[in-house]
């Protein structure tokens, strides 16, 4: 309704005298009908945003009320703004939006426990353990790598730094180290190597078999009735497959270290499983991708023995095998192990030089015989140490003469022992990639020489490093876990189809007869049982005649 024409009631309310305000109220029907008059009023549609006064003042209130904010009066154009441009908004739903958690919050929340101290933990207790802490200096070793454009932000050193720190207060842990960072298509994994007390580390205890009650009196019972069904059953194969290798023991050979792992600082560490020589035999032949999900299965062929737990610690232990490296003369063997005879599979202790003295940066960078391996290699049997399997106890030996008794004399084939390079063998006798060197040397700046660092890069697992300067030295890996190949990674072919058996008479199956042939057969047999009743009465004739006579 437009404004109101002198004729109309309502109209002149604005006359002194007639106004609601005034002392003299007016006619109650005239006062209702101006109230009515401003309300139409305000809620007018504008022709510019098609909104009315009367919502919009009505959303202000509320939005007032709502949030209560300080001087209300002096952010009221404010206000109206937001107010207005709320109506633009695209609304999904008539609920609230979720409030959004950003990105940096949700990660400093993870990490805020990584920042606090434990329970009754003091200054003056770490400052007296400073010294003989396993904790190492992850910064420190971070700030030589950088030298050489190598490593992480600081931000993840120094988490990295604390998760560390988390996981020695936690575990009874002798040596600790950052090994590295293996990349994942959805997490990623850091690695931190590890060496318990002596004494302290759990043995894992394999399940004995448990004999049933009454277990010898049922094997009796058993034994005479597989008698009695063997000799219904087809023949049985003699193959017999061949022998499961041991692992190496905890403490020694590729399982000389514990590994623990964790997809972010701040989350829970691992531990991951000792690795066996079938997982590295076969982690030799296949080539995956991490997800970061220590749970995932490892779908390859030839099949993998485990998950991808069991994976990521057979590429450690390759990597760590291949890339550990140290300055030569920095470690020696013990004075009484040079004494002794050398045990078989050759030493696999040392023990730091304390005359050792460092070369200068040059001499580390020109010869590749200034850095010798401190990890023993792996055999391609997948240990340390050869092992021979057809080599068996005194209780098997006397089961195998029992059983020589009954089976004809197989003579087991000889296997070759394998030796691989001693332990502080040059990286100048690595083989290299057909033309690449296996490794590549470089200082780490050539304008300020006296102060570079010596940097080696491993050719064969892209993403191992190794620096050294003066009497410092590190090992550390970044990179996706896979060792380098000059040709396309080809999986290896399944085995060739089994030839069928050879057909003769004596397994061929003879062909069902015809109907007239079945016929024919009956009538013959008839025949040949009527021949023979006559026959029979014949001959009982014959016998009746000759006794009467």
């Amino acid at each position: 309704h437009g404004p109101y024409q002198p004729h109309e009631p309502g109209y002149g309310l604005y006359q002194p005298g007639l106004s609601p305000y005034d002392d003299q109220i007016p006619d109650p029907k005239s006062r209702t009908l101006a109230i009515q008059n401003a309300k139409a009023y305000l809620l007018k549609s504008s022709t510019t945003s098609g909104l009315n006064l009367y919502d919009h003042l009505a959303n202000m209130l509320t939005k007032i009320l709502d949030e209560q904010p300080t001087n209300a009066v002096d952010i009221i154009e404010n206000i109206s703004k937001d107010v207005k441009w709320a109506h633009f908004q695209k609304k999904m739903d008539t609920l609230r939006d979720e409030h959004e958690i950003l990105p940096t919050f949700e990660a400093a929340e993870k990490r805020k426990a990584l920042f606090l101290k434990a329970n009754g933990e003091r200054d003056e207790e770490l400052e007296e353990e400073i010294g003989e802490t396993p904790l190492p200096n992850v910064m420190e070793t971070a700030f030589y790598f950088e030298q050489a454009g190598i490593g992480l932000s600081k931000d993840e050193s120094y988490h990295i730094f604390l998760a560390l720190k988390k996981l020695i207060s936690v575990q009874p842990i002798q040596t600790c180290r950052f090994w590295g960072k293996i990349l994942g298509l959805e997490m990623n994994y850091i690695i931190a190597e590890v060496q318990y007390h002596e004494g302290e580390e759990e043995e894992e205890t394999e399940e004995e078999a448990v004999p049933e009650e009454g277990g010898k009196w049922v094997d009796e019972v058993e034994d005479e009735e597989e008698e009695k069904e063997k000799e219904d059953e087809p023949p049985k194969s003699t193959y017999k497959p061949p022998p499961v290798i041991p692992k190496e023991e905890n403490g020694t050979g590729a399982n000389k270290y514990v590994y623990f792992v964790c997809n972010e600082p701040g989350k829970p560490w691992v531990k991951l499983p000792p690795v066996t020589p079938a997982q590295i035999v076969c982690a030799r032949k296949i080539k995956k991708f991490f997800t970061g999900r220590l749970d995932a299965p490892v779908v390859s062929f030839p099949p993998f023995p485990g998950n991808e737990a069991n994976y990521l610690r057979a590429q450690i232990a390759r990597i760590s095998a291949g890339t550990q490296i140290s300055p030569i003369g920095f470690y020696q063997f013990a004075e009484e192990e040079d004494e002794e005879e050398e045990v078989e599979g050759g030493r696999d202790t040392y023990e730091e030089n304390p005359d050792f003295q460092p070369l200068s940066v040059a001499e580390m960078v020109d010869s590749l015989s200034a850095w010798v391996h401190n990890v023993q290699s792996i055999l391609k049997q997948g240990r340390c140490v050869w092992l021979n399997p057809l080599q068996k106890t005194e209780e098997e030996e006397e089961n195998e003469e029992e059983e020589k008794a009954e089976e004809p004399d197989e003579l087991p084939q000889e296997l070759q022992q394998e030796i691989g390079p001693p332990l502080l063998t040059p990286l100048s006798e690595d083989e290299g990639i057909q033309n690449i060197p296996a490794w590549t040397a470089q200082p780490s700046t050539n304008l300020i020489p006296q102060y570079a660092v010596a940097v080696l890069q491993s050719n064969r697992w892209p993403g191992a490093y190794a620096f050294a300067s003066g009497k410092k030295f590190d090992n550390i890996y970044f990179g996706w876990g896979h060792k380098y190949s000059p040709e396309n990674h080809t999986p290896a072919l399944p085995p060739p189809v089994q030839a069928e058996y050879p057909s003769g008479p004596e397994i061929t199956e003879t062909r069902d007869p015809t109907v007239e042939e079945e016929l024919a057969f009956k009538a013959a047999k008839e025949e040949a049982l009527a021949m023979a009743e006559e026959e029979e009465d014949e001959e009982g004739a014959e016998e009746d005649e000759e006794e009467d006579d």
